[in-house]
């Protein structure tokens, strides 16, 4: 989709400080990071959000979370962290391509927003 912020940074259009990468995803800096540690983890697929996803390709959800946790890992989370994804304009979703924010560095209060 030519037109998703997360699709071009994807495919290198738009920069973005990557911090892991595999075949089918990819992980990079937030630029308005609402904790020490927001890393966003996205499939390279264009998927508008975790129901459709989880619907098309269960396994590519999996690989997902896995990166996730990768990440965390090897940003030293080892005292915890959130793994979030909205769906939705009502759960906050404000890009159209399933994205999984991996929040820490701090502790994280409750409830969250």
């Amino acid at each position: 989709m030519t037109d998703c912020l997360f699709c071009r940074i994807v495919t290198g259009e738009v920069p973005a400080q990557v911090v892991h990468e595999s075949d089918r995803t990819l992980a990079f800096r937030d630029v308005n990071p609402q904790a020490p540690t927001h890393v966003l983890v996205v499939p390279k697929a264009h998927h508008g959000d975790v129901a459709v996803l989880a619907d098309a390709d269960p396994a590519l959800l999996a690989d997902v979370l896995a990166a996730a946790v990768e990440v965390a890992r090897a940003e030293g989370l080892g005292g915890g962290y959130r793994l979030v994804t909205n769906t939705g304009a009502d759960g906050g979703q404000t890009v159209g391509h399933l994205h999984v924010h991996v929040l820490g560095g701090r502790a994280l209060g409750w409830p969250p927003g």
